[in-house]
């Protein structure tokens, strides 16, 4: 079976396994005070062009999105995220859950218009009831979108300057930073930091076993966060764990490698589909492929090949999701093709 379901399928990449194993038996101090998460920490800053960034390492997407929410949010507080939104969509109400709204705007793709935020922001403002509503407290995006879209960078400098006009963070859901970063012409990690107020550099989808690393560009927004990650069950005992990891993708450019590579068999695989007179129904330019397909070639190779459908089986053709990952390989790409060209 090929999987192309999603991209933490597979365990972690063989340099970070290498990386584990060598320092298994190695005791440290817990909950991210040790030597491996400092190193960690150093490299993860010196790539963001962030020196006085706080970083903290965390063990999963959702418990990272909860809890740095529920730190940047005052309680009376919601985020402001697109109906596609990851938060509101894929995370079983996760925030509200911590007892704040996802407050929705259309999605364009998967992405929120500048022009649509500050519109927003503007209406509730003039509204004199607004003491009584929820207070738009963070903006919430996803790099790439949870339709593998990507922000240019002046749509983040936007983003995040209407943000700073009306007082609130502006935070970046990074579960796949490394591909949206492969995939974009213009953002780099440092523009990126530089154009929010926090966000998380995703190593479960990047070649982790699991963990995630939550960059803070200003440390005065999220005090006493260790207290709120443990509050929240999200901080590991073996910090180390995290640390070892997270070195070991920052060093030798390791994490944007398998950034490149996964957007490299994503478009290998687009043009397979293309080839095939397969048409997409989202324009990805990252790891994340969607198209529409025939129900009889889905029929035909689900027995040797797994992908998500995207919504509901349609009655004669269904749209499915393709992702790539740093264990992809081009063979896995080819054997795709040749399953959609058997007869059957």
């Amino acid at each position: 079976m090929i999987r192309f379901d999603t991209d933490y399928m597979a365990g972690a990449h063989p340099a970070v396994l290498e990386e584990i194993i060598k320092n298994n038996r190695v005791q440290t101090p817990g909950y991210g005070h040790d030597a491996f998460c400092e190193q960690a920490r150093k490299l993860i800053r010196e790539a963001c062009g962030t020196p006085d960034a706080q970083v903290f390492f965390m063990v999963g997407g959702t418990q990272t999105n909860a809890t740095v929410l529920d730190g940047l949010l005052p309680r009376i507080g919601g985020v402001i995220a697109v109906e596609s939104g990851h938060i509101n969509v894929h995370e079983a109400g996760a925030i509200e859950f911590c007892g704040h709204k996802v407050i929705t705007l259309p999605s364009h793709q998967g992405k929120m218009c500048p022009k649509e935020l500050r519109a927003y922001l503007q209406d509730f403002y003039a509204d004199d009831t607004w003491p009584y509503m929820t207070v738009p407290s963070a903006v919430y995006i996803s790099f790439p979108t949870e339709n593998g879209t990507i922000y240019t960078l002046q749509e983040l400098k936007d983003l995040h300057s209407i943000a700073r006009e009306y007082g609130i963070p502006l935070y970046i859901d990074g579960a796949r930073l490394g591909f949206g970063l492969a995939a974009s012409r213009d953002v780099t990690l440092p523009l990126l930091a530089a154009n929010c107020d926090a966000f998380y550099i995703g190593g479960t989808k990047m070649g982790a076993l699991f963990g995630e690393a939550v960059v803070c560009v200003n440390p005065s927004l999220l005090p006493a966060f260790e207290s709120l990650m443990k509050a929240h069950g999200s901080i590991l005992a073996k910090g180390r764990l995290l640390g070892i990891q997270f070195a070991r993708l920052f060093t030798d450019n390791l994490y944007m490698e398998i950034g490149k590579h996964g957007v490299d068999l994503a478009m290998k695989l687009r043009n397979v589909l293309e080839s095939r007179g397969f048409h997409t129904f989202i324009d990805s330019p990252s790891n994340q492929q969607f198209f529409i397909l025939p129900n009889c070639v889905i029929d035909r190779i689900s027995p040797f090949v797994s992908f998500e459908y995207w919504g509901p089986r349609g009655e004669n053709e269904s749209k499915v999701r393709f992702v790539t990952s740093w264990e992809t390989t081009a063979e896995d790409i080819l054997a795709l093709d040749a399953f959609i060209r058997a007869d059957g």
